[in-house]
């Protein structure tokens, strides 16, 4: 019964990640249109504190729910927790801030399309990096973490324009680090905080660092603000408000190297939503990549159980 629950739990988490990765993927059209109107710490830092604006209301009333029913030893308990919760998403905050700014000031510099598969290979960083913080990371999730990489580079560029190499691809790679810096982060604290309160905290601390940076380096006008209010309005409340929230939650469930390849599946999900809504039918190579990338997804979440059905085969024929 207990390994059936954790079953039910990583299915859950995973479910929850591919819909943080389908309202990134399709959140990908608005950031880059937002860019044609703003400048990069302009649109981070609005659509940050627009996350956070969401997200404040629920907060509050969790934390008031909460607190009225504890014991004043409960109390101090909880304050303590949510002075953890607080500095945690501080430090989450400076990372989103460095990698989503990366991000933004690439598409000055390179195509949607080679900044989708740099940024993506933040689940390839992953578990490079888990093995400096000597984490085990098992053959099989290598092998999917390269079918991965395969397929979004079929799914994002056009090879014969990929040797050239420029700044914006140099700052998405950047993107791709700190994304696993995050991600890897998030791993690590999110049994012991609250989701929605880290995620508040988190998205206003990015907002403030970034609109003091456009207040700083850039010249926002109120009317170019209000011609990408649209493209704000969904990565602000949707792509960061929700789907942060989301990935937050998921990861709870889901170790952090298959979180990343899950969520690296936005970019098939952006290409679908380009497809559907823009009437831009995907390439022969671009079909290829979006299955390549869901095999990958597919061998990893069956993989393990696979391993343990054929160890189980093994043990009864030597009992």
């Amino acid at each position: 019964m207990a390994e059936l629950t954790h079953k039910k739990t990583e299915l859950k988490g995973v479910l929850i990640l591919i819909i943080t990765a389908f309202i990134w993927g399709t959140a990908f059209v608005a950031q880059s249109e937002g860019m044609e109107d703003i400048e990069a710490f302009t649109f981070s830092g609005i659509r940050m504190l627009m996350g956070a604006a969401v997200l404040v209301p629920f907060v509050i009333f969790r934390e008031r729910k909460a607190v009225s029913n504890l014991s004043a030893d409960g109390k101090i308990v909880r304050k303590k927790n949510n002075v953890r919760t607080v500095k945690n998403g501080f430090f989450l905050g400076v990372v989103l801030c460095i990698a989503t700014n990366f991000q933004q000031f690439a598409f000055n510099y390179s195509t949607s399309g080679k900044i989708a598969f740099i940024t993506a290979l933040y689940m390839f960083f992953v578990p490079l990096l888990g093995l400096v913080l000597k984490k085990k990371v098992s053959a099989l999730t290598w092998v999917c973490t390269v079918l991965g990489v395969i397929g979004l580079f079929f799914l994002c560029v056009n090879p014969n324009d990929f040797i050239s190499v420029n700044l914006g691809d140099v700052l998405s790679l950047a993107c791709a680090f700190f994304f696993a810096v995050h991600i890897l982060f998030v791993e690590r604290i999110s049994d012991s905080s609250d989701g929605l309160t880290l995620s508040c905290v988190q998205f206003t601390v990015a907002g403030i660092i970034s609109c003091v940076l456009m207040l700083i380096f850039e010249n926002p006008e109120a009317g170019s603000i209000k011609s990408a209010m649209l493209p704000l309005f969904y990565s602000g409340v949707m792509s960061c408000g929700i789907a942060y929230t989301l990935q937050i939650v998921g990861q709870k469930y889901t170790q952090a190297t298959v979180a990343s390849l899950i969520m690296c599946s936005e970019s098939v999900f952006a290409v679908l939503a380009a497809a559907i809504i823009l009437n831009e039918i995907p390439t022969p190579l671009e079909i290829f990549g979006c299955v390549t990338m869901f095999t990958a997804i597919l061998l990893s979440q069956s993989g393990e159980l696979i391993t343990k059905k054929l160890k189980q085969k093994s043990n009864k024929k030597r009992g």
